[in-house]
This record gives structure tokens, sequence and C-alpha cells, in this order.
């Protein structure tokens, strides 16, 4: 299986690449800058809201892995946007599957104080989010949706607990490495399949 990692030089995007190198796997980092990537990473150049660029990057691809996140807090279409120019070059490609790290929130999952406070401040994030997994759930590909919990710096550790509809009670935090964990077994995981997972410890 070829994989490619958009937002490959992000904090979680740079866990993914990370761990799957440690698996032996075959992946390549799309990515703006290749300075910021690890020494010896294989990358293509290119920037996610360019169609042409990205279509051209899917090609040979069997499974795409999304870490892109929007700049900002402000009204955007940023997400969207470079997921439907994702989508249609994997129709265009023949690639299989698309594995998207959005957010705990965009189902209005988050109960209680903590999750009116993420629907204001995240407002805009949550909603790009929604279009984009909208879109990739009408697109006929299999598909795995990560929604998180707080995203912290920290080691893997393998104890994240998974929700399929909300996100593990009373969880609040999992770290990019464990998200990157996820992301990785999704993969070829039939559970995952076609489904929106929360993630939290």
């Amino acid at each position: 299986m070829k994989i490619i990692v958009f937002g490959a030089t992000g904090a979680t995007g740079a866990e993914v690449l990370k761990q799957a190198k440690e698996r032996g796997l075959d992946v390549t980092a799309f990515v703006r800058d290749p300075a910021k990537l690890p020494d010896h990473s294989p990358f293509i150049q290119g920037d996610a809201t360019d169609r042409q660029a990205v279509h051209e990057a899917l090609q040979g691809q069997d499974a795409v892995i999304s870490c892109l996140g929007a700049s900002g807090l402000g009204k955007t279409t940023q997400l969207s946007t470079m997921t439907g120019h994702i989508l249609s070059g994997m129709q265009l490609q023949g690639a299989r599957s698309i594995h998207y790290v959005a957010s705990a929130g965009i189902d209005h999952e988050i109960t209680g104080f903590q999750g009116k406070l993420a629907q204001f401040i995240l407002r805009n994030v949550l909603k790009d989010h929604r279009e984009a997994v909208s879109l990739i759930k009408d697109s006929g590909f299999r598909y795995t949706i990560a929604r998180p919990m707080q995203l912290i710096n920290g080691p893997f550790t393998g104890e994240y607990r998974t929700h399929p509809a909300s996100i593990p009670e009373g969880g609040k935090k999992i770290s990019r490495a464990d998200v990157a964990h996820f992301l990785l077994e999704s993969l070829d995981h039939d559970a995952y399949a076609n489904a929106s997972i929360g993630l939290s410890y």
C-alpha cells in the first residue's frame, strides 16, 4: 500500500510520517517546504490549495492521510477546498481510501460548558471541517474520520479510547502521537471503515 500524507510538516502529520516509517510503510509527504521534513523522507513538493499539484501527487497512491489544518480561527473554506482537491484527485488517479483528522465538536458531541465554548471559539474551523467531512462521506471512497479531543504533545501510549458516535466518556485530551497511531491502524482496520471516531484518553 502506498500512502501520501497531507499536512506532513504539522505536529500530527510529522508523527504519522515517523510512525509509518517505523512500520516500514511506503509513505510520501506532500509538503510546501521540504526543508521542514526529517532527512531522507520521500516527498512531493506542492501546495494543497493547488488542484493540479494535488492531482499529480496522487498518481500511484492507494491511501490518503490528511492532517491539514486551518490557519487561524476566522471564516474559511481552506479545509473543504483542499479536501475537494484531494477527492477529485483520488477519483482521477484511482486511490482507494482517505483518513482525515477533523476535531471533536464537528457533530456537536461535546456537552456542557466545554462544548459551548468549543462551538463558539472554533465555530469557523468546525464549520469548515463539517463541510470537508460531508464531501468525504459523499465521495464513495472508503474513509475514516478522526475526531480527537484537545491535541497535546506527548509520547505514544496506545492507551487511548475510541467512540463511534460521540467522544469517550470523560475524555479531555489525546497526544498527537496516539492520533497518528489511530490513523495508521485505520488503514486496514475494518471496524474503522466508513466511520467517524471520537478519540481521547
